[in-house]
Order: structure tokens, then sequence, then C-alpha cells
């Protein structure tokens, strides 16, 4: 029988990191880190390409099960990020979010949407010592807030402007995105 080639045994060595790296708890530790490295401050939309929402008719439970609807907050700073707790990207930001939570919650809305069960995502919270308000959707978002890729996070300011709209890992913790929070906050 003949031996395999060393560079046939090199192609199945570097199969099998990939495979480890892509598929295992240590690549999903690995994805999470790379996605933190190269996670910028968002971006505001220039004003005259904003949209406003066309709708503030989009339902919400949160984890006492009690529904809300985004028009409560018509008027106010509304922070929205779609997650998952298999997500590496969402993993990566959270804890720059959970900082800007820390300091915002007093001024501004968050709504931290997922589809995974209040169960898994609360266990989640809890092992990545992590207090966002979590809420699952109960009707579709409206137009300008649907995205198929997650995470995907949304700021709308009082006058029903989207004004970021991040699709991927952002640091949200950044003093320039504090600054435009702060800018906002200043016409209420």
């Amino acid at each position: 029988m003949k031996m395999p080639s060393k560079k046939t045994i090199q192609n199945i060595a570097f199969m099998a990191f990939l495979a480890l790296l892509l598929f295992s708890p240590i690549g999903t530790f690995v994805k999470v880190q790379i996605n933190r490295l190269l996670a910028f401050s968002p971006k505001t939309i220039a004003i005259t390409d904003q949209k406003k929402l066309s709708t503030y008719q989009w339902q919400l439970m949160d984890k006492n099960g009690k529904t809300v609807s985004l028009e409560e907050y018509k008027g106010k700073i509304i922070f929205v990020n779609f997650w998952a707790t298999w997500c590496p990207p969402c993993i990566a930001e959270m804890p720059s979010m959970q900082r800007l939570y820390d300091d915002y919650q007093d001024k501004i809305v968050f709504l931290f949407v997922t589809t995974d069960s209040f169960k898994k995502a609360n266990s989640f919270l809890v092992k990545e010592n992590l207090n966002l308000p979590i809420v699952q959707p109960v009707s579709n978002p409206p137009l300008e807030m649907e995205s198929s890729t997650i995470p995907a996070t949304y700021v709308v300011d009082q006058e029903s402007n989207v004004v970021v709209a991040k699709i991927g890992a952002a640091d949200w913790n950044s003093d320039s995105f504090r600054e435009k929070l702060d800018i906002l906050l200043k016409k209420q």
C-alpha cells in the first residue's frame, strides 16, 4: 500500500484544523474574538438618506409575557438590536452594548430582539454577565428595520428618522457613537 504524500497529509491536517476552527466551541471563541477586533464605531446615515419609520405598529413581548408596542416609545430615541445566542458577531458586540446600556438606559429605549426562547436567551445573558432587556417579536418590524442578517442594529431618533442602520458587529461603546447619542439627546 502506497503511503500518502507529504502534501496530502498537510492538506488533511489543514482541513481538520479548519473544521475545528469552524465547528467547535474553540472556533466560536475565535470567531467572536475576530469580530471584536474588526468591530468599528457605527456610522450615522446622512440626513438626505435617512428614512422615517413607516409604522410604529410593531408588537413585542418581554420576558414576563407582557406585550409592548413600539408605539409606546414614539418621540423617544430607540436603539433596536436583532441578535441570537448562536451568532458570533452578535456575541462579539454584546459587551460594548452592555456598557452603552449601563450608561444610557434611563435616556434611551433599548430593545434587544431575539427569536431564541427566553430560557435560552436568559441563560446566555447570565453566562456572559449581561443584563440587557430582551424581547421577542410578536409581529413583523417596520420595513425600515427588516434584515435577513444578524446582528442588525437600528437607532431611531425622536422624529422617527432611522439615523443608524448597521448590519454586522460594531463597537457601540465608542466615543464617537456616544457623541452621536449625546447630540440626539440634546434635541429633546
